[in-house]
């Protein structure tokens, strides 16, 4: 769930901080208050679109940021989840999830499982006819995942092989053209001898010549201080301890191991010695590595990143070489392994289509029943499903599922996009989304003014429905209604108020008192003892 919200510079909102909390908020207040404001933050947030107009006035940017409380989601820290958008009238846009870098793209596809926005106008999902398989899928999943996911695997093999046959299936010309370019490059990687560890190798080496000249001169002044200082004064000290070795074992003791260090330093003084010849190098050795190293860096270039990926890239080569000049025989392989697939994919997707209509009717039965008790005792919501076993697979096999609806007795059924009333749409979104509770994975649902054009016994029933949806998710709700607003387990006020020639919005959570004051502003645009009376009536059934 969201468990706070903060914008600053959108619209009218200087920079306000909304704590929310789990079941149903109800956002209410003035007219032009900036309730609307904050759902299009919402809308920033998950990735929508953002004109550079909403951008406070005077101000640079616009900042929207939320916290979420998903303790078993992958990507949670303790809990929590922080993602932020920042948008600049220069158009710059930075979007990051727990302080990482996202794209807008990325960053739609991560709250896309989050956060369903629904506004009166907004039911994109529901008039998305190509999202009405999911809505099924979802209801179904019990029965249907396993199945789909067989088949998933199957059908991303389909497309490879179907790939594979079309790169394998040119003409003549374009094939003797790619074995001609494969065969250059296989000779330039073979001709050139790579070993795995070479190259660290060559470069080590490069070093030393580089560096050759300050090593030969050090290597002879250590040399030199070992001979002509520390030889010398070792071996005068050796001479001076032979002279009183016997008179006591401590004095022979230390001779033994100053000779020791003699014989030392003086196999050591042979190393260094060993060390500046090593260190000599002549000029054909000099360009036999540079030019060795410069043929590496080119075939890097051209085929990897290192000698390991050159080595692959080549193995791959003589496997699409080989692959060319049987490719008869290769591709009637591939058209062999592919009709097979093929039949295995034509009875999952009919077994799926069985299960579709299955619970298509399940879920028909379920709307109509939720339509209603939403005053729409007329309308009568059906799921159409063409099982197209001639047709293209696709992901989801070869159904095609729209929702369909007839809105008054004696009316054909149409495609539920042509519905033209909102206030009928809106019904018919919160009767599939209370029937799909138990198996939407969205943890917060936000509905916008979804109650305009209703009222009456329909805006008692949609209230009743999203206080059902709130048992089995966050909702957020901005409404005008007073039997909504009486529903809500929190309740928070937007006003507007302007100083220094500025307006800006605030909000505020309402104390149980204030919550009953604004349910009788709603109802009857005053606050006097009928309206509370009222109010309190409201609030007692709710």
């Amino acid at each position: 769930m969201i468990s706070a919200l903060h914008i600053r510079n959108v619209g009218i909102i200087d920079d306000i901080t909304i704590d929310l909390n789990d079941g149903l908020n109800i956002l209410t207040g003035e007219t032009g208050a900036g309730k609307t404001l904050i759902i299009d933050s919402l809308q920033i947030i998950s990735g929508g679109r953002f004109s550079k107009e909403m951008i406070r006035k005077g101000e640079e940017f616009s900042f929207v940021e939320v916290s979420i409380y998903l303790p078993e989601h992958e990507q949670s820290i303790d809990g929590n989840i922080i993602i932020s958008r920042e948008i600049y009238l220069n158009g710059r846009n930075t979007c990051k999830i727990n302080g990482r870098l996202v794209s807008v793209t990325e960053l739609r596809s991560f709250m896309k499982d989050i956060l369903d926005i629904h506004g009166q106008n907004e039911n994109q999902t529901l008039l998305d006819v190509s999202s009405h398989i999911k809505y099924i899928d979802e209801f179904a999943s019990k029965d249907i995942s396993k199945v789909k996911t067989e088949y998933g695997l199957l059908y991303e093999k389909y497309n490879e092989i179907k790939q594979e046959i079309n790169k394998n299936f040119g003409d003549d010309k374009e094939k003797q053209r790619e074995l001609d370019l494969l065969k250059y490059q296989k000779n330039e990687i073979e001709e050139a001898k790579l070993k795995e560890n070479e190259e660290e190798e060559l470069e080590d080496i490069r070093n030393k010549m580089l560096n050759s000249e300050k090593i030969v001169s050090n290597l002879s002044e250590a040399e030199e201080q070992i001979n002509n200082i520390a030889i010398d004064a070792i071996s005068l000290a050796v001479r001076a301890l032979e002279k009183i070795e016997n008179i006591d074992t401590k004095y022979e003791n230390s001779l033994n191991t100053l000779k020791g260090i003699y014989y030392d330093i003086q196999e050591l003084s042979r190393d260094i010695e060993g060390y500046s010849e090593e260190t000599y190098f002549d000029e054909d050795e000099r360009n036999r590595v540079e030019e060795r190293l410069d043929l590496i860096y080119t075939l890097k270039r051209k085929y990897g990143n290192s000698i390991k990926e050159i080595l692959k890239y080549n193995l791959e080569i003589n496997e699409r070489i080989e692959k060319i000049e049987n490719s008869e025989e290769y591709v009637n392989k591939l058209k062999q392994d592919l009709k097979e697939i093929k039949l295995k994919m034509s009875k999952i997707a009919k077994d799926m289509n069985k299960i579709r209509e299955k619970y298509a009717n399940i879920l028909s039965e379920k709307v109509n029943k939720e339509l209603k008790d939403l005053e729409m005792k007329n309308a009568k919501f059906f799921i159409h499903i063409e099982y197209d076993e001639n047709g293209k697979f696709t992901q989801n096999g070869l159904d095609k599922i729209e929702f369909m609806i007839s809105t008054n007795i004696g009316e054909d059924e149409k495609p539920l996009a042509k519905i033209a009333s909102g206030g009928e749409m809106s019904r018919i979104m919160l009767g599939i989304k209370n029937v799909l509770a138990d198996v939407d994975r969205v943890s917060t649902m936000v509905f916008d003014e979804i109650d305009t054009g209703i009222s009456g016994m329909a805006a008692n029933a949609t209230s009743e429905k999203l206080k059902s949806i709130s048992k089995k998710h966050q909702v957020l709700c901005v409404t005008h209604l007073a039997n909504i607003a009486a529903k809500g387990d929190y309740n928070y006020y937007i006003s507007k108020e302007a100083s220094e020639n500025r307006t800006k919005t605030s909000i505020k959570r309402l104390s149980e008192e204030e919550t009953i004051k604004e349910i009788a502003r709603i109802a009857s645009g005053n606050i006097d003892e009928i309206s509370l009376e009222h109010a309190k009536n409201l609030r007692k059934t709710a």
